[in-house]
């Protein structure tokens, strides 16, 4: 048994057979779409670090969703662009414990950002009077830490505890690693194997109870007035669709992963297990860049190159292109001679001029 850990040191994925004949195509569709991800989600990430008036709350917790999405895709997008052109699909016994620890934790990430979001907009909307006393910089920076830190570690938890298990198999059944699918090649079945993920799931079922009961709680208050129907329509419907567009995305990979069977085509099995890889990170900064408004604002701004702004700019140009007019070795005053001396009022007797 120990001899077969020894021998195991690369892992087979075997997602991508029968793709041969359009391997060219799927890969360049690929490369599009991972710049298409990288494109938005930059945008949006560097409009609001560059936008002081963007630095609030929903806007942060915004940016940690791109920087998350673009994270998780990293773990996935180079290894299978590579493997699209490659005739073995092969990967290391390190680098796929360290695939599957960057394509779960983002994804639990986003659960735990969008979460986030949910509670933020509790507060503004349902009480906004204590809203900057409740979601302070030293609050929202402490959330924010945590949305980051309590994914890392559950998964870190489960990947060191698959990590530590004797396998005496090597093939994995999918396009990307998985530390379920590690698991299922244990020589042994380890109950910590076994608790941590159903931990995970039942810590984030928690997450998706909260939502729930937020936006719940959120329609009752948005009834009230008009107002909190505007609010609730601008920001919240979004982030519904976010939360709905990634929530359906895990599921089909979870029942995948827990519930695969060989009856569906291989296919529509790959389409599964990408989906909250795909979909999301291009959805998500599309939906809120479009639908709110500062945000869409500011970015039509840069695109079309503001008046206010342009003029700004043009101003300071010309400052500076000026001042480099100077020629070499002249003082100011020479470059710029002094305005002439202001006219005297003082009134002259006329004995003086005449004698003048």
């Amino acid at each position: 048994m120990m001899n077969n850990v020894s021998i195991i040191t690369v892992f087979t994925l075997s997602g991508l057979k029968g793709t041969a004949n359009y391997r060219l195509i799927l890969f360049s569709l690929t490369l599009l779409c991972y710049c298409v991800i990288w494109l938005v989600n930059v945008t949006l990430i560097v409009t609001v670090i560059v936008d002081k008036s963007l630095h609030e709350p929903m806007y942060i917790f915004l940016c940690n969703l791109c920087i998350n999405g673009l994270y998780g895709t990293s773990g996935f997008y180079p290894k299978f662009l590579m493997d699209l052109l490659s005739p073995s699909h092969v990967i290391s016994y390190a680098g796929c414990l360290l695939q599957g620890f960057v394509i779960y934790s983002s994804a639990c990430g986003d659960f735990s950002i969008l979460a986030l979001m949910a509670y933020d907009r509790y507060v503004a909307i349902c009480r906004p009077l204590v809203y900057h006393s409740v979601m302070t910089k030293q609050r929202v920076g402490l959330l924010v830490f945590l949305t980051w830190l309590l994914p890392l570690y559950l998964m870190f938890m489960s990947t060191i505890t698959t990590s530590r298990s004797r396998l005496c198999g090597s093939h994995i059944p999918k396009i990307y690693c998985a530390n379920w699918f590690i698991g299922k090649l244990a020589c042994s079945a380890s109950t910590a194997i076994n608790i941590i993920p159903y931990f995970s799931i039942s810590f984030y079922f928690i997450h998706a109870v909260f939502v729930v009961w937020s936006y719940v709680y959120l329609i009752k208050t948005c009834q009230t007035s008009k107002e909190n129907r505007r609010k609730f329509m601008q920001t919240c419907v979004p982030h519904l669709f976010s939360l709905f567009n990634v929530v359906v995305s895990l599921f089909f990979d979870l029942m995948y992963m827990r519930f695969g069977t060989k009856e569906l085509s291989q296919s529509l099995q790959n389409f599964m297990a990408i989906e909250f890889l795909l979909i999301p990170p291009i959805v998500d900064p599309l939906i809120y860049g479009f639908k709110l408004t500062k945000i869409r604002n500011r970015i039509l701004g840069y695109l079309t190159c503001e008046e206010s702004s342009n003029s700004h700019y043009v101003f300071n140009t010309m400052n500076i292109l000026c001042y480099f007019m100077v020629p070499l070795g002249t003082s100011d005053s020479s470059a710029h001679p002094p305005p002439p001396p202001p006219r005297s009022t003082q009134t002259i007797p006329i004995h003086r001029l005449v004698l003048e």
